[in-house]
């Protein structure tokens, strides 16, 4: 008895404590200051120009909730917070439900409620940690004291997500279906209602499928809760919805992927506030280029508009700044938002090997130093073997040189040169030109054998491409609220981490890969592309079983393409044409109205006319090129060798 009495006690005393408690906040919250909903979670983006391209999370088209349809209204209602207006911000039934299924089934069944959903849709970020759960309930508690019911789901309807970079019921009505929100009808309306909740999944361009069975649901719901007839659920469509699925500006199929790269570097910048309610919203300008971002798109579509399987990836950088200038990662954002250009990592192939032979410049090699080409088993400790091949298994079996070796991509010279430095020496200089990625010293590395994030290896491509002077990449050029004061400004540095005479003599070697002089027991791998070059490109191609790369650059412009299967199924010849023309394209009209320039030699820079296979002296053969050297060191490496 005593026991069943110190038990009544200390419940008694806990939900008075907890009353108390809530009480308080409640009272906090009322005296706080009134958070402005139609100001909250406005995000704004411009490109370089200052021209808006992006808005999302506070659209200028707010509706008043009396003009938005019904069906809307009851549908969102019924699917996300059936007690919307009876609770005060909380729906403590629902969450002591949700806990008790989700300890007996296993599950993780959500119980927020639409004011929850709302305040925790104003975050940059979805990081779900105690602090974070915290300040969003007292925000909860704070709209609910300081608005009406009416008010809150208003707000709640202008600023969510509906997939397909809108934002708002308005936007999103006229976007799926050419018309405003008051005229939605109740097909319409339950599938927008079901979006929210997997935006990329459920809209109805991504998966009208999917979209469908997630409108059902919401129907069911509305059944259940007495807003329509069974009758009317079992009317419900008998034919397919009429999708619009069109804007009136930058109706671009990929442009989206780079509002998402925005976004995310927005949410990696410290001095923002991870809160859009702290900053009331937020004015983003970046280094996005219209005519970079259409040039790219219509040649990838031209090229791989048809493709079922095969998937891209692009950036088009300005090598001088570091300013991402266009941006894909994807064929279509409708059908897929993952963006491979800034969340996958690939094997890159060949594209590794310019920073080997920047290495190898570094440590006493030169641009005619000959290694033999030929079928080679690498032999370690511990009865280990490495035999790597050439492409097609087609050698030399003489001796050739390092601009030869890039020319044809000769693997067995890469791994020759790679194993005469030492493995660690390439992973010391590739995270020397700006790779983050942690890499592995093993002899396969020269051959692009690690996975790297397009991104990550654009940043050490721009350091070749800059002269050696490391630029990290970016997009956002500054940040600010909306009433002008200046959030972040994005800081020019310069970072000289490459010996310019190294890297300029690397730059004229990766213009092998397209001189016809090079032409011999092969051809140099992208020698297709010399017809349409108007100018002259540092490139250099990569190739795996799954993976087709293409990296080339001048002083205006870096670009990068990579074309493979989601699911790293094996590749044949027609992913390596894609890749390349579409770089080549999309290089040359960019440029078409820019004087062709290109790097500026060193004044210790010499260059001689040589034969492009074997670096001896060939003045008038059709193998003739100009090897460049640092003054001092034009001997042949092989020649150094016979003298010792």
């Amino acid at each position: 008895m005593k026991k069943i009495k110190w038990i009544s006690r200390i419940c008694l005393f806990v939900l008075l404590s907890g009353i108390v408690v809530l009480t308080g906040i409640y009272v906090y919250a009322f005296f706080s200051p009134k958070l402005e909903l139609k100001n909250m979670g406005k995000i704004f983006i411009y490109d370089h120009e200052d021209n808006l391209i992006y808005q999302g999370s506070g659209s200028n088209d707010w509706v008043n909730l009396e003009d938005i349809s019904p069906y809307l209204i009851e549908a969102v209602i019924s699917v996300e917070d059936k007690n919307f207006y009876k609770h005060h911000g909380f729906d403590f039934l629902r969450i002591g439900k949700a806990f008790l299924s989700n300890i007996q089934n296993n599950t993780r069944i959500g119980a927020s409620t639409i004011s929850q959903q709302y305040v925790k849709n104003l975050f940059l970020t979805f990081d779900q940690t105690w602090a974070r759960k915290i300040e969003e309930a007292f925000l909860t508690v704070e709209l609910e004291v300081h608005y009406s019911k009416d008010e809150i789901l208003e707000g709640y309807l202008n600023t969510i997500n509906y997939g397909e970079g809108n934002y708002g019921i308005e936007d999103a009505s006229h976007y799926y279906f050419n018309k405003s929100s008051k005229d939605l009808t109740l097909e319409e309306a339950i599938m927008l209602a079901g979006i929210p909740k997997a935006p990329s999944n459920y809209n109805p361009v991504s998966d009208y499928e999917a979209c469908i069975e997630r409108a059902l649901v919401v129907a069911s719901t509305m059944v259940n809760n007495g807003y329509i007839t069974e009758e009317e659920y079992n009317n419900l469509f008998k034919e397919e919805i009429s999708i619009y699925a069109k804007r009136e500006q930058n109706n671009s199929q990929t442009i989206l992927y780079y509002q998402d790269a925005v976004l995310q570097e927005l949410a990696e910048i410290k001095s923002i506030p991870t809160s859009l309610i702290d900053s009331g919203g937020l004015k983003i300008y970046t280094t996005f280029d219209m005519d970079a971002q259409k040039i790219m798109e219509e040649n990838i579509l031209k090229y791989m508009g048809n493709q079922e399987e095969l998937q891209v990836a692009s950036v088009m950088v300005e090598p001088t700044s570091g300013g991402v200038l266009a941006l894909t990662g994807g064929l279509n954002y409708a059908k897929s938002q993952y963006n491979r250009a800034t969340q996958s990592k690939r094997q890159v192939g060949s594209t590794m090997k310019p920073f080997l032979y920047y290495a190898a410049l570094e440590n006493g090699l030169i641009s005619s130093s000959t290694f033999k080409s030929e079928k080679t088993t690498f032999y370690f400790a511990n009865d280990q073997a490495y035999s790597p091949n050439n492409y097609n298994n087609i050698y030399a079996n003489e001796d050739i040189t390092m601009a030869a070796a890039i020319a044809f991509s000769d693997n067995v010279y890469a791994v020759k040169t790679h194993l005469f430095l030492g493995p660690e020496v390439l992973v010391d200089t590739a995270h020397l030109a700006g790779i983050k990625e942690d890499l592995e010293a093993n002899p396969s590395l020269a051959l692009g054998t690690e996975e790297l994030n397009m991104m990550d290896f654009a940043t050490g491509y721009t350091t070749l491409a800059n002269g050696g002077d490391q630029k990290d990449l970016f997009l956002i050029t500054r940040v600010e609220d909306l009433n002008g004061n200046v959030l972040y400004k994005h800081k020019d540095k310069h970072n000289v981490v490459l010996n310019s005479n190294s890297v300029y003599i690397l730059n004229e070697m990766l213009t092998s890969t397209t001189n016809s002089a090079f032409s011999s027991y092969t051809t140099p791998t992208a020698l297709s592309l010399a017809s349409k070059m108007s100018r002259k490109y540092a490139l250099k191609t990569g190739t795996t079983n799954t993976d087709s790369w293409v990296a080339g650059y001048n002083p205006n412009l870096l670009m990068m393409v990579w074309v493979g299967n989601d699911d790293a199924y094996e590749i044949d010849s027609t992913a390596s044409y894609y890749s390349k023309s579409i770089w080549i394209d999309t290089m040359e009209e960019y440029l078409k109205d820019v004087e062709p320039t290109w790097y500026e030699k060193p004044p210790n820079i010499i260059g001689l006319i040589r034969n492009g296979i074997t670096g001896l002296e060939d003045s008038n053969g059709t193998n003739s090129t100009v090897f460049y050297y640092v003054k001092g060191t034009e001997v042949p490496y092989t020649a150094v060798n016979k003298e010792q």
